[in-house]
């Protein structure tokens, strides 16, 4: 039995990581993530893992790339500007379909913005950092027992689904400290890589039912092509327009096709009632502490609190959202994931932003004010 123990954000996500099987992590310091790093560096040797602090952020995203292609569960964790320049690599691991990890822990932006206060403006960086279409899944917890388990599924999917993973954290989560038992956790079903076994025909790209060849890890006698350009079944580049068209459709049906396991999400006092409050993260957090101030003035509130950022749970949306007169995205930054709640919802229901951009977190208060100004 694991004691109950006082756990940070951070730390969580290295707990979390090393128990779904990180064996490699390459990274650049950087404020609010760098807990990560140096937690990485002094636990990775004691399990058989290698941890590389490289020159910069770009390197760091091939070096774990290339870890990945060996076959070992990979991972990196950055802020702000080291994810912006990580994009080209992660289009890279996307368009390769090479799974890895990537930890955004979000601060004030842009630029170097404030980097020990709090934001959640990296929402749309996640989803189209990286130029062209490509598919991507996002997950965002909102406590330290929820970063040690969504830790977990990101490695999960990533594997599963041959695909970079983005855990889109913030400073609030990242340095937060709770009380925390882990032993829930502990028969989490962790997702190992499977392994091809036909060497002399082996397609790393083959168009199979779910969209996933399976990868065969470098050096195991398998030999394949891997490319950031349009690519065919073996991996070799082509110009072929009916080729690349199915590439690009595989690699996006590969996540749309599978959301149902993909996404993750959660609801409280969603049954109805005068609003309802979308938000994820640490402004979840205030959302939920701001529902029972409203209800003491008689406002029935319900919460959507998606984990799952991309693709985004609209499914679920649009069984919830009728039930409520007005619906508020919450989220620190000048609005997001509002717009793709509004795009959901298409009119049929008022849709407002609650918003703070200022480097302080959300208080209950903030949005207690907000919603009582809206009747």
């Amino acid at each position: 039995m694991m004691p109950t123990v006082l756990m940070q954000g951070n730390e969580a996500v290295v707990e979390g990581a090393i128990d779904a099987g990180l064996k490699f992590y390459a990274g650049y310091p950087i404020t609010p993530s760098t807990e990560i790093a140096e937690l990485c560096a002094e636990k990775l040797p004691f399990v058989g893992g290698k941890f590389i602090q490289m020159e910069d952020e770009i390197a760091s995203m091939a070096a774990v790339i290339g870890a990945s292609l060996t076959g070992l569960k990979a991972m990196t964790a950055t802020s702000g500007p080291g994810f912006s320049l990580k994009q080209e690599n992660i289009g890279f691991a996307a368009m390769a379909e090479i799974p890895c990890v990537i930890v955004d822990v979000q601060r004030m932006g842009p630029s170097t913005g404030m980097p020990t206060s709090p934001a959640q403006g990296d929402v749309m960086q996640s989803r189209w950092g990286t130029h062209g279409d490509h598919p991507i899944i996002v997950l965002s917890p909102s406590s330290v027992k929820e970063a040690y388990y969504i830790t977990i599924q990101a490695f999960n999917l990533s594997e599963k689904y041959r695909t970079p993973v983005i855990l889109l954290m913030d400073e609030v989560i990242g340095h937060l400290r709770e009380a925390v038992n882990l032993d829930e956790y502990k028969d989490v079903e962790i997702f190992e890589r499977p392994m091809p076994q036909d060497k002399e025909n082996y397609l790393p790209y083959q168009y199979i039912e779910n969209g996933v060849a399976p990868l065969a890890p470098f050096g195991k006698g398998f030999r394949f092509h891997v490319t950031g350009l349009a690519h065919n079944e073996k991996g070799l580049p082509t110009n072929d327009p009916k080729v690349t068209e199915k590439l690009i459709k595989r690699l996006i049906g590969k996540i749309e096709n599978n959301k149902k396991d993909i996404v993750m999400f959660e609801e409280k006092d969603a049954e109805g009632g005068d609003i309802l409050l979308i938000s994820f993260g640490s402004s979840a957090r205030a959302c939920e502490a701001a529902m029972q101030e409203l209800k003491k003035e008689g406002i029935k509130v319900g919460l959507f609190k998606p984990i799952t950022i991309w693709p985004f749970p609209d499914e679920k949306l649009r069984e919830i959202y009728p039930r409520f007169k007005k619906v508020f995205v919450v989220e620190m930054n000048t609005g997001q994931l509002y717009y793709e709640v509004d795009r959901i919802i298409k009119g049929n229901t008022y849709v407002g932003k609650i918003n703070k951009f200022n480097g302080e977190f959300f208080t209950p208060f903030d949005i207690v004010e907000k919603i009582k100004e809206s009747f």
